[in-house]
């Protein structure tokens, strides 16, 4: 009973400590330097007394298996942790299939900043979206892209600043 709680022990340790990791790095990618150093903190706590535990009884398979079973499982809830907090901003670039300016009046009433940027494509003229919005906001763009043109062309990549311009709260629907 007591090499079960051990083995529960290393697994919840390395779960806890590879998740903090998994924040931690979006904290330093997104320049939030203080929180990055705080979690940081605890994650090399919780790694060195799960790591000191298998070390200490590395004779033990169970011991290996459990912080190796850890740090995968930790791996996948660090990432489905980081995907609902949704910290950070974005940029889409966007190129409509027609220039219809009905979703750009549709995406700012839902309080999208758009800038539009006219541009010559392989099939004649088209409209170039530019949209900086928050992480949380994406499907909410996605599903209203999707609904007024299901072969739109999105990128999305991270940004880690946004200074002035229009930048407001997205409506709740």
């Amino acid at each position: 009973m007591e090499a079960l709680f051990g083995y529960l022990f290393i697994f919840g340790a390395r779960i806890m400590d590879v998740s903090l990791a998994t924040i931690r790095m979006l904290m330093v990618v997104q320049g939030r330097r203080k929180y990055a150093a705080i979690i940081g903190f605890f994650e090399v706590i919780i790694y060195i007394v799960a790591l000191g535990k298998v070390v200490n009884g590395l004779s033990n398979l169970g011991n290996v298996l459990a912080y190796a079973l850890g740090f995968a499982s930790g791996n996948y809830i660090g990432s489905y942790i980081e995907e609902k907090i949704a910290l950070g901003n974005l940029t889409a670039q966007v190129i409509l299939n027609d220039n219809d300016q009905g979703i750009v009046n549709e995406l700012r009433e839902n309080g999208f900043g758009v800038t539009v940027i006219e541009g010559q494509g392989k099939e004649g003229p088209k409209n170039l979206l530019t949209i900086m919005l928050k992480r949380k906001d994406l499907s909410k763009l996605h599903k209203l892209l999707a609904s007024h043109d299901k072969g739109v062309f999105i990128t999305v990549s991270t940004t880690k600043l946004i200074s002035g311009g229009y930048f407001a709260k997205i409506k709740k629907k």
